[in-house]
């Protein structure tokens, strides 16, 4: 394995797709735990809360404990009770994020300090951005528990909130905080987790923004697969590319032997 003493390892399009496991994930994951290598799982995902999230993929085959994932619902909570303790704070999101959101008083969209996007959705409709539009315009702040622009399902890819979130944020003329990947924060939180440093971690993900790129400039190595969100015009999207490129997380194993 050389210099790598532990990694982060993305979710969606990595170990799975639509939480059908990729061919080989169960099995590369199984290899570093049999190892003792250390790993976090790190995810924009927002669908599921962490206990949720580790029991959807213990029953997909992967052995996986809630500790072991760090998803942006929860640095996006960390966030939230640092920077806007008390505030009220109105979430737009896929799935149910109130159990990773313990500390935030959650309000309706009228008396929002803080608006809070999570993942797309079909109540990302035209009146509700709207009404988020205006909201903003009146001083509410916003935050992004990330800004993934699109993820791949069994149905193909599919817009995400990124997209929505860069519309306001040029509509408004203000930025979004970002919570969870690329966010400095968000990898150094991750980091701690695993007990590694950044030099000595690498980070494996299908999204060469989010994923290799934002590891890279926390120090990490950046490993892209062929999977997941994978679009081959990736590969030139940057001079500053990936550290690796996989076939799959079932190439993991063999690359980290014979580093």
């Amino acid at each position: 394995m050389g210099d790598i003493a532990g990694l982060l390892l993305d979710i969606d399009g990595v170990l799975t797709v639509s939480w059908e496991p990729i061919p080989g994930a169960v099995e590369a994951l199984g290899w570093l735990r049999e190892r003792g290598i250390p790993f976090r799982l790190i995810t924009n995902t927002t669908t599921h809360a962490r206990d949720e999230l580790a029991a959807t993929l213990r029953e997909a085959g992967f052995d996986v404990r809630a500790e072991e994932v760090v998803t942006a619902v929860v640095a996006t909570a960390s966030y939230l009770r640092t920077h806007h303790p008390g505030a009220g704070v109105f979430v737009l999101s896929d799935g149910d994020p109130r159990g990773d959101l313990e500390g935030v008083r959650l309000v309706g969209l009228e008396e929002a300090d803080v608006v809070v996007l999570g993942g797309a959705c079909e109540d990302f409709s035209y009146p509700t951005i709207n009404r988020v539009f205006q909201r903003l315009m009146a001083g509410a702040s916003l935050v992004g528990m990330h800004r993934n622009l699109y993820w791949r399902t069994s149905e193909g890819l599919q817009l995400d909130a990124g997209a929505y979130i860069a519309g306001l944020e040029e509509a408004t003329g203000r930025p979004a905080v970002i919570c969870g990947k690329p966010a400095l924060a968000f990898f150094e939180e991750a980091l701690r987790l695993l007990g590694v440093p950044a030099e000595r971690a690498a980070m494996v993900g299908d999204d060469v923004v989010n994923d290799v790129l934002g590891a890279k400039r926390a120090g990490l190595l950046g490993v892209l697969v062929r999977t997941g969100k994978f679009l081959p015009s990736d590969l030139a999207l940057e001079a500053e590319g990936p550290d690796a490129v996989l076939g799959s997380i079932a190439d993991l194993p063999a690359w980290l032997e014979a580093r």
